[in-house]
């Protein structure tokens, strides 16, 4: 990437796609047509194992009396999609997935980037075989993933998501697609929208504290919607153990909302910043100030008005951005790679992905965040060489996230994820030039990190930071000495 705004020094770039499980889809389809079978999953059958190993394992109250239907079992004229693919079309089930149901809805803001997904041509007449297939990001690289469309469901009814049109099964497929890849369907409860935007975009996430937001977070929000990226929102509990609770303004508590507009409007000529958001239930909106029929919706000059939707019952509602800070903990946005957006902004960015592991006992392998063993962790040199043209300070601006592989895919295994970090080292000038530039532990001891994250077990910590123009070296780490795992590290910058 020499000449561009963030250049490697090291690793191998951009994504490749390949087929999941070496599954392929044209194959198998054309196998079941000329046997005159539907397709049953080997790998993610309709049974117990695929539904879950604890809340929703075999022996458990929330397994009793599952059947696993098709859906031209479920009702007479199955469709794919039915009138477009929309994020009214998302109603969540029993699965403690809002999340993903936030992300989903998110993803059909953007016909090109869901089309990447879902394959729309899909369907239940031509060459029907009982199998599907989505494509989803994992870890670096695009994979096509195939199902059969047997859904679990309970008396005649879908378990988990379904669509408003009782006909429509788009998503509850996609949601078994994105089950299959992480092993379960109970594997799927809990976790942050971003993780579902990054997988049905390959895009990188970064996130807002509201009670520390910047000055120009609606700015930024609204600009972020008009280039395509995926946003969602939450509100933290007030205890530690709080489950989803509804407040007195309709509003749920570690629950999952997408954002899908940020616009101003005029009240009486002066300016209002408003925000859209969704609630997954497909129900259970805001019902304060600009929600749903309101007062103030009298007060809009008929032309802005027109333009918003406003009172459909459909989950979806607006509110003012000043009442959205205070009431809402975060802001989760997930800008996208040039791979995802043909957005010409989006297109200018640069980005570089590195793949790395850790492993005990290796000389290059990770000992922790142990100052000690520190240099032992893999290593990952970068080159800012291009500032940013608006600020022209010298500086640039670079998102950088770590990503840990596996996590949802081994909860079964009892395993969870590291706390993982990273620090970022200026090259010293001895050094200054080389192809690859390893620190060792007499570097670190003088050095001073430039940069560093925080250390988080999730599946992703990602940061954002402004770095003067030159050489840098990322050395990921765990917290704990000697915890082995495979990682991603992903470098997104703008020009």
């Amino acid at each position: 990437m020499g000449g561009a705004l963030c250049s490697a020094m090291d690793g191998t770039a951009a994504s490749n796609t390949g087929v999941h499980l070496n599954q392929d889809f044209e194959a198998l389809r054309k196998q079941c047509l000329k046997e005159g079978v539907l397709f049953t999953d080997p790998n993610f059958p309709a049974g117990p194992r695929s539904l879950g190993f604890k809340e929703l394992g075999p022996t458990s109250v929330k397994a009793r009396g599952v059947e696993w239907k098709r859906p031209k079992d479920l009702c007479s004229d199955p469709q794919f999609i039915v009138d477009g693919a929309t994020r009214t079309d998302i109603c969540q089930g029993v699965l403690g997935d809002c999340w993903l149901m936030a992300a989903i809805a998110s993803l059909t803001l953007d016909k090109d980037i869901l089309a990447r997904v879902i394959h729309p041509e899909q369907n239940f007449t031509d060459d029907y075989a009982g199998i599907f297939h989505f494509q989803l990001w994992q870890y670096g690289r695009w994979v096509d993933v195939v199902i059969d469309d047997l859904l679990p469901t309970r008396q005649g009814k879908l378990l988990f998501v379904h669509s408003v049109e009782n006909n429509e099964f788009w998503s509850p497929l996609l949601e078994k697609a994105y089950a299959k890849v992480n092993g379960s369907y109970e594997a799927l409860s809990g976790g942050l929208a971003t993780e579902g935007f990054e997988d049905f975009t390959g895009g990188i996430a970064e996130r807002y504290k509201l009670t520390a937001a910047p000055p120009g977070l609606f700015s930024i929000m609204r600009k972020a919607l008009s280039r395509g990226s995926l946003l969602s929102s939450s509100i933290s509990p007030s205890t530690a153990n709080e489950k989803e609770a509804k407040t007195k303004e309709h509003l749920v508590t570690t629950h999952a909302y997408s954002i899908t507009g940020a616009e101003e409007v005029h009240m009486s000529e002066s300016p209002v910043e408003l925000v859209r958001l969704r609630n997954p239930w497909g129900h259970m909106e805001w019902n304060g100030a600009w929600s749903d029929g309101s007062k103030e919706w009298d007060l809009v000059l008929p032309e802005e008005k027109g333009k918003l939707d406003h009172s459909a019952d459909d989950g979806e509602f607006w509110m003012a951005y000043s009442d959205f800070v205070q009431r809402y903990s975060v802001v989760e946005i997930c800008n996208l790679t040039p791979d995802a957006s043909s957005c010409e902004e989006v297109q200018s960015w640069n980005f570089y992905q590195f793949e790395g592991s850790w492993k005990v006992g290796s000389t290059a392998g990770g000992c922790g965040n142990n100052p000690a063993t520190f240099s032992s962790n893999p290593q990952f040199g970068i080159k800012l060489d291009h500032m940013n043209d608006r600020d022209n300070d010298g500086e640039c601006s670079v998102l950088v996230g770590l990503m840990q592989k596996g996590g949802r895919s081994e909860r079964d295994l009892g395993h969870g994820y590291n706390f993982i970090g990273f620090a970022i080292y200026k090259v010293p000038v001895e050094r200054k030039g080389r192809k690859d530039v390893h620190l060792g532990p007499d570097h670190l001891q003088r050095l001073k990190p430039v940069a560093k994250s925080s250390f988080i077990n999730s599946r992703e910590v990602c940061e954002r930071f402004k770095l003067p123009l030159g050489e840098y070296v990322i050395i990921p780490s765990t917290f704990e000495p000697d915890h082995e795992g495979s990682f991603l590290l992903r470098v997104f910058s703008e020009k």
